[in-house]
């Protein structure tokens, strides 16, 4: 491959083209965040050549880093605003953490399994990324000690909504989550003084959300 086109900022830039523009992601703000946040950062080494790849790709213990398109999906369903408080379920190598503190005032990423949550850190600090807070937990349960939350956003599959994530929104807040057994529909739930509402979009594959609320 040419040397220009090894160049780590032009392949964000054509993977934001190739497979955010032309599938429909409209959000300039969440556009801009996928060109500038360095997503070879956050795949292990061996797997650096492909981090723009159009696929989920491993991490350890049997753990993945999204697709890109489904990253940015999830962020533009999430509609960030300036101060709204994330809590990320499932925070992984950290990558949409980062990206999504791009565009909020902070990002309260929670890990059940501690070495990525620890690789996640290290890699979030080094990079400058000063507004994710990393916790290690179950989150299918959340983080109650820290809620409400503006916005949950969940990146692993459940079988069911879990009822301790609505109730840790605020009312108005948002919560994403892929929902369903091997193919998941990615499901909106929005927290009303009432009850809530449900609305359903894309269908995608995640791992299993593990924990006490979810499906291990």
């Amino acid at each position: 491959m040419p040397k220009k086109a090894r160049d780590p900022e032009l392949r964000r830039k054509r993977m934001v083209e190739e497979q955010l523009v032309r599938r429909g992601i409209r959000s300039q703000s969440v556009l801009a965040a996928m060109r500038e946040v360095p997503r070879e950062a956050f795949v292990p080494e061996h797997e650096r050549d492909r981090a723009w790849d159009d696929c989920a790709l491993p991490l350890p213990y049997g753990q993945t880093i999204s697709q890109p398109y489904m990253v940015a999906r999830n962020v533009e369903l999430a509609d960030l605003r300036p101060s709204d408080t994330v809590l990320e379920v499932g925070l992984g190598s950290g990558y949409q953490a980062a990206v999504m503190s791009r565009l909020c005032a902070r990002v309260v990423g929670i890990e059940l399994i501690a070495p990525l949550a620890e690789t996640a850190e290290h890699t979030l600090r080094s990079l400058g990324y000063d507004n994710v807070l990393v916790r290690v937990g179950d989150g299918s349960v959340g983080l109650p000690e820290l809620a409400p939350y503006d916005r949950i956003v969940v990146a692993a599959g459940a079988l069911s909504v879990p009822e301790q994530l609505v109730q840790q929104l605020k009312v108005g807040g948002r919560l994403l989550i892929p929902v369903g057994p091997s193919v998941q529909t990615l499901t909106v739930i929005t927290r009303t003084e009432s009850g809530s509402i449900k609305k359903e979009f894309d269908q995608c594959m995640y791992v299993p959300l593990r924990g006490a609320a979810g499906q291990a």
